[in-house]
């Protein structure tokens, strides 16, 4: 036998059990694919903030390395409907 969780919450053994009972699975299948879930999410949403730090970093670095009197103003392409001239 493995180490041993103990959860001291009525509620979370009643969504467990409720869960158990549902699909079937005992309550250790249940409480560990819940668990399983949980990480996965957070790794992703981990994952996900390090891949924008990342960009942003390379954006702040390429913006450094750009004339200050660069802009992204393209109006005078267009007339004043939007279209292109």
């Amino acid at each position: 036998m493995g180490q041993q969780l103990n959860i001291k919450s009525d509620h979370a053994y009643a969504v467990a059990n409720k869960l158990s009972e549902m699909t079937g699975l005992s309550l250790t299948s249940v409480v560990t694919t819940a668990l399983d879930q949980f990480l996965e999410r957070e790794e992703r949403a981990r994952d996900r903030q390090a891949r924008i730090d990342r960009i942003m970093a390379l954006a702040d670095e390429i913006k450094a390395h750009m004339d200050p009197d660069v802009t992204s103003d393209h109006s005078w392409i267009y007339d004043e409907d939007g279209f292109p001239k």
